[in-house]
């Protein structure tokens, strides 16, 4: 596990989206996991900003994303699939067919999520999976308790983490209950994880991260076992933390 700091948010952003770039450049065909909410935002738009100024193109790049919203289809405002577009994909040249998220509203979402895990093995795994990580540990949306093995899943979203999504809603009321989500199992598939950290909400989840202690009651934990992972994290966020 690699730990690189970073001055405050837009700094880590910046670095984030370095990484990224450069992955992409050496390996113009690699398969990206992506990850929505706050924490990557500023990213995508150092990304964006990148592929205006230098070129670095998109067209070869196959994307899947951690989770979507149970309920929200791709043209509801506060899905994935809207944000996703909105802050990335509708400001670089990456072709519509190679952007994958989970649908939302499938009449089968069990049938759903087999495919979606199908869909990423069917294309050779994820090469660099971009993450954020709740404050209570959670990865994707994989809550605490979430099984090490589990695989792409329905999941019911802890009050926590509806509470600190509401901000993209102009209501809680409105939070969905229940995400498709990669599950642990398919996350830690992937060759390399870029986490990114940031803020003092998260200082306690970093410091509980870097003890080491692998336990399903914090997900975010199994990282540790994983032999590819670099953390981006802010000043804020390692306020205090040792690394081993």
């Amino acid at each position: 596990m690699k730990l690189i700091e970073a001055r405050d948010y837009e700094h880590m952003s910046e670095l984030a989206a370095n990484y990224l770039v450069d992955k992409v450049q050496t390996n113009p065909a690699m398969v990206l996991g992506l990850a929505t909410g706050g924490t990557p935002l500023g990213t995508y738009q150092q990304l964006i900003m990148d592929h205006e100024q230098n070129g670095t193109t998109y067209k070869q790049v196959t994307t899947y994303n951690l989770d979507e919203y149970v309920g929200f289809s791709s043209d509801h405002p506060n899905s994935y699939h809207a944000f996703m577009y909105e802050n990335l994909f509708g400001k670089v040249d990456i072709p519509a067919s190679n952007i994958h998220l989970p649908n939302g509203v499938a009449l089968d979402l069990v049938e759903e999520c087999k495919e979606y895990e199908a869909k990423i093995e069917a294309s050779g795994g994820i090469d660099v999976q971009l993450l954020g990580m709740g404050s209570n540990g959670h990865i994707g949306f994989n809550e605490p308790g979430t099984s090490f093995q589990a695989t792409t899943q329905i999941v019911e979203l802890a009050q926590s983490t509806r509470e600190a999504n509401a901000r993209f809603f102009s209501d809680i009321r409105e939070v969905p209950h229940q995400a498709i989500t990669m599950g642990i199992a398919t996350i830690m598939k992937s060759k390399e994880i870029l986490l990114l950290v940031s803020g003092e909400s998260k200082n306690e989840a970093m410091k509980k991260l870097v003890k080491s202690e692998v336990d399903e009651s914090f997900p975010a934990s199994v990282l540790n076992k994983h032999s590819h992972v670099t953390i981006i994290a802010d000043k804020k966020a390692l306020s205090g933390v040792t690394m081993r």
